[in-house]
């Protein structure tokens, strides 16, 4: 049962830390179980503007789900149970009202990416390792997963990285879509952070509004939730930050925004 997730806190940034580093942050039960008190930690605290996923160490982000587990705890009747704990991990990431952002290097594999997926972006060093190996394994993967890689790449290349759950590289990754950047190793974390930091920097009611309208979008339109669409932009307008943007931008300085 090794491994943990950890949660780190630097002033507007919250990080999710996958702890793994001897199993390449393999993800256990336990570990799905603890991502929900996580994300809901960090989306709760007005405090953190920007939440990042990392794996720990110069491996791996994240490996996938932990093999080892799965003859006892993901077959049978238990395998219900493991989905639902997967599923949980995953609508919890994909709840959080702020900009999440993957930061991935090395292997990000099977349950690396679904977990990379539920992030509104995705930056990887050049020594990123991408794959589902689902028909390796013989293992029913998630409908959620499926239709977020989807919306991605199109469902040809989606189809084609699990018919054939081979791997590739940070540069294919980027060319389908997957990625919003692939940066040197040695620059990556220096580089999202550049652009964590530049994100918290910004009115978090606007960049809050985007992402739920964005979200409305994906949805077929008789199933999208309009009130909430405007009631994002108008409290956008009926803010502080909103005077506080006009006046910066009247007075030349830079604005300080703190989400009311």
């Amino acid at each position: 049962m090794g491994g943990r997730i950890g949660v780190e806190k630097e002033g507007a940034l919250g990080w999710i830390v996958f702890d793994h580093p001897e199993r390449r942050n393999a993800v256990s039960e336990a570990m799905w179980k603890a991502v929900v008190p996580a994300a809901r930690e960090l989306d709760g605290d007005p405090a953190i503007r920007v939440v990042l996923l990392r794996g720990s160490g110069d491996v791996a982000f994240v490996a996938g789900a932990d093999i080892s587990e799965f003859e006892k705890r993901r077959t049978g009747a238990g395998a219900a149970a493991y989905e639902g704990n997967t599923g949980e991990a995953f609508a919890a990431l994909g709840a959080i009202s702020k900009p999440v952002i993957a930061m991935i290097h090395g292997f990000c594999v099977g349950g690396g990416m679904a977990t990379a997926l539920g992030a509104d972006l995705r930056y990887a060093a050049d020594d990123g390792v991408f794959a589902i190996p689902a028909a390796r394994l013989g293992l029913g993967y998630h409908a959620g997963g499926i239709e977020a890689l989807q919306a991605l790449v199109g469902p040809s290349v989606a189809k084609e990285i699990f018919f054939t759950a081979r791997r590739f590289g940070s540069d294919e990754a980027l060319r389908m879509g997957l990625l919003n950047g692939v940066f040197p190793k040695a620059e990556l974390e220096t580089r999202v952070r550049e652009i964590a930091a530049q994100i918290a920097d910004n009115a978090p009611l606007t960049v809050g509004s985007v992402k739920r309208i964005v979200r409305e979008l994906a949805r077929e339109p008789a199933k999208r939730d309009q009130q909430a669409i405007d009631d994002s932009i108008q409290r956008c307008f009926g803010s502080e930050d909103y005077k506080e943007g006009v006046r910066a931008f009247m007075e030349k300085r830079r604005p300080a925004f703190r989400g009311q």
